[in-house]
Order: C-alpha cells, then sequence, then structure tokens
C-alpha cells in the first residue's frame, strides 16, 4: 500500500507548484525571483597602498525559465534596519559581472538566462577600523519590458568577513618592479575563475606577475626575441617565509617572448611551468611560477629559510616574456585552490603605471608596510 500514498503525495505536490503559478498569473501575490545567491569564498580584506578593500564573489544563478536583468547589488547590514552599506549599479555593476563562458557584447552580461549563471566579483573599498563582520547580498533585477517590466529584490543568506592572511617578506630583490596584473577591481588574475576537480575556484585571486623595468619603465633592452634581453630574467626568486617545499617542477623550456609563442602546449600541468609551492604555515602556500628551467634550488621536502634561493625569475609555461608570478593561496594545489591576501612587511612604492609599462611615473620613495603593491604599482624591495 506505499505505492498509492506515495503517488497522493506526489499529486499533492504537484497541487501545490500549480496553485502557485495559478496565485502569480492572477496577479494576486508574487513570487520572488528564482534565484540562488551564492558566495563560494568567504569574503576577505586587501590590505593594499591603495586603501583596503573588501573582496568577494557573488554567484547569482537563475533557476526560472525566463531571463533577468541584474539592475543592482547591495551589501546590506544584518540588522533589523537592514542599512545600506555598499551599492553597486549601472557602470560600476557593468564592469564588475562577468557570464563563465559568454563571448556576446559587454553590454549583455548582466543579463542572465534560464539556466545559468553570473558571477559579479566585489571590491569595496572599506575602513579597516569598520569592516562588517557579516553582512547580506540585496540584489535588484527586471523581467520582461514595456507594460510587462517587474522589477524584483531579493536577500541572500548572511555571509561571514574573514580576516587574517600572512604577512610575508619580499618574493624578490631590488627593482623597480611593475606588479602587472596586480589585485584591482578588474584584474584578469581577479576573474581566473578555474574548475579543477569539477570546483570553480580562483587560486590567482590576489596573484601579482612581477616584471623588472629600467628606469625608462620599459622591460627589456635589445632583441626583443631573446630571454636574456628581459631585466627581469635570471633574478633570484627568494622564500618570502620560513617553510617546506611541497611541490616542484622543472625541465620546461623557455618560450621564445612574445603574445602567441609557447614552448610546450599549455595544460592546467605546464600553465605555471617550473614552479616551486613552499608551504609557510597557517595553512598558506605561496607559489612561483615561470621560473628558468634548471635553475630550482630546492626539492620536495626541504626546508627553507625566509630570503632563501628557490629559483630563478624565467619565461616557462603560459608566459609571454620572463617575469614571477607570485601569489599566495590555502592548498597545494597552483589552479586548484583559492586565493588570500598577503602583506608584505616592507618595500618602497616609487611610483605606478596605468598599464603594463605604460602612462608610468615616479612619485618618489615611499616606505610602506604591511601592504600588498596594488596593480600597476611599482616598488624596490630590499
Amino acid at each position: 500500500m506505499i505505492a498509492p500514498r506515495y503517488a497522493a503525495a506526489r499529486l499533492a505536490l504537484a497541487g501545490l507548484v500549480a496553485s502557485a503559478s495559478a496565485v502569480t498569473a492572477r496577479g494576486q501575490a508574487q513570487l520572488p525571483p528564482p534565484l540562488e545567491l551564492r558566495v563560494p569564498k568567504a569574503p576577505t580584506v586587501a590590505h593594499g597602498v591603495d586603501g583596503a578593500f573588501l573582496a568577494y564573489e557573488l554567484h547569482v544563478t537563475n533557476f526560472g525559465a525566463q531571463p533577468l536583468t541584474l539592475r543592482a547589488v547591495e551589501v546590506v547590514s544584518t540588522d533589523p534596519a537592514h542599512r545600506v552599506l555598499y551599492s553597486a549599479t549601472d557602470s560600476t555593476l557593468l564592469q564588475g559581472i562577468a557570464r563563465p563562458g559568454f563571448t556576446g557584447a559587454a553590454a549583455e552580461r548582466s543579463k542572465i538566462g534560464g539556466g545559468m549563471r553570473g558571477v559579479v566579483y566585489m571590491w569595496i573599498p572599506v575602513d579597516t577600523n569598520r569592516v562588517p563582520a557579516s553582512f547580506r547580498n540585496r540584489v535588484r533585477v527586471e523581467q520582461g519590458a514595456g507594460d510587462s517590466l517587474r522589477v524584483q529584490e531579493l536577500e541572500g543568506p548572511v555571509v561571514t568577513t574573514v580576516r587574517g592572511g600572512p604577512v610575508i617578506g619580499p618574493p624578490l630583490r631590488g627593482g623597480p618592479w611593475l606588479a602587472a596584473n596586480g589585485p584591482n577591481a578588474r584584474s584578469g588574475h581577479r576573474r581566473a575563475l578555474i574548475p579543477t576537480g569539477g570546483v570553480p575556484t580562483i587560486a590567482q585571486r590576489f596573484a601579482i606577475d612581477w616584471v623588472k623595468l629600467n628606469d625608462s619603465s620599459t622591460t627589456f633592452s635589445g632583441d626583443r626575441l631573446k630571454n636574456e634581453s628581459y631585466y627581469a630574467e635570471g633574478n633570484d626568486a627568494l622564500a618570502v617565509a620560513d617553510g617546506r617545499v611541497v611541490e616542484v617542477k622543472d625541465s620546461i623550456p623557455e618560450n621564445v617572448p612574445g603574445v602567441n609563442s609557447r614552448a610546450v602546449p599549455i595544460t592546467l600541468e605546464t600553465v605555471g611551468g617550473n614552479h616551486v609551492v613552499i608551504d609557510i604555515g597557517g595553512g598558506y602556500y605561496a607559489f612561483y611560477a615561470h621560473l628558468k628551467p634548471g635553475s630550482l634550488r630546492v626539492k620536495v621536502g626541504d626546508r627553507v629559510r625566509r630570503g632563501q634561493v628557490v629559483g630563478l625569475v624565467g619565461n616557462t609555461g603560459n608566459s609571454t616574456e620572463p617575469h614571477l608570478h607570485f601569489h599566495v593561496a590555502d592548498a597545494i594545489s597552483p589552479l586548484g585552490s583559492e586565493g588570500v591576501p598577503y602583506r608584505l612587511d616592507r618595500f618602497e612604492l616609487v611610483g605606478r603605471c596605468t598599464s603594463f609599462g605604460a602612462g608610468c611615473t615616479r612619485d618618489g620613495p615611499g616606505p610602506r608596510r604591511n601592504e600588498i603593491p596594488m596593480g600597476n604599482a611599482v616598488v624596490r624591495f630590499p
């Protein structure tokens, strides 16, 4: 007699769904938008040379059949007043939205079709003394047009902010070094959402490509097709803290410098080129990529001391010219992990560029402590 009861329950549930749809159709009630609002990685604070920023990703998935256009994302307090702490609308919101796999016009990124997902890359300036311990995300969406236009709001679950991240030493010496693709709202590293093992993560959330400049803010002198022409080539890559080597890769040949020149096919195994991963304690792992072949000075299991040379800067893997890709993450995997903010205990901020090696200004030496250089900052290390 179990089957008839199950069938009755199934009919009752079907009737409940039908009733909800009918109520909406008659205009007597309006269901909330069929969205999932999810923050896979807890928001973290990056303490940078341009101030402090709360960084996280809001995944917005449309479980309905009709497209919804995202018009606003607000950060609201968890108290009964639901105070708006931050709001992103219009161009600010559009610049922060990405749609996985979407290749259409930028203006269409905010339209999330049925069964599709959008990712809003939040980068919120904050007062370090007033960072909210928790908050909710509230979205405003539109559906339809003209007389049938509907505007709705939805608040997501409470999100808890995480503080912390290691304070480390410099990964290089001297300079000037350009923090190319460094942390900011629109960095390519920031948006490198890569699925590995069935889970999408952003290991490079706070990564920097360290490129060495001369006093004229160029990266090479001589033949641009030779790695030895580049000022970064062969510089020492340094352990940023005491730790233990947990992964190394060597023997990948160097690329000929150039946007489309790669010595080996790029896969998840070769994208970082020759590299070293160091467990620096506290659940943090320092990742050094694109090292020169045959230059690694360490092996798995070695204990290293802060300032020790682990290899030489090169141009291997997914790299266009000699530089050091550096980031800190919460797991050994160079890509299958979550990037975490870190702070360099001391360096000099000597200027900044508007883009890669262009529009550079030298503002004069400025000692900085316990900060992370932001995108396109120019610094010197001790």
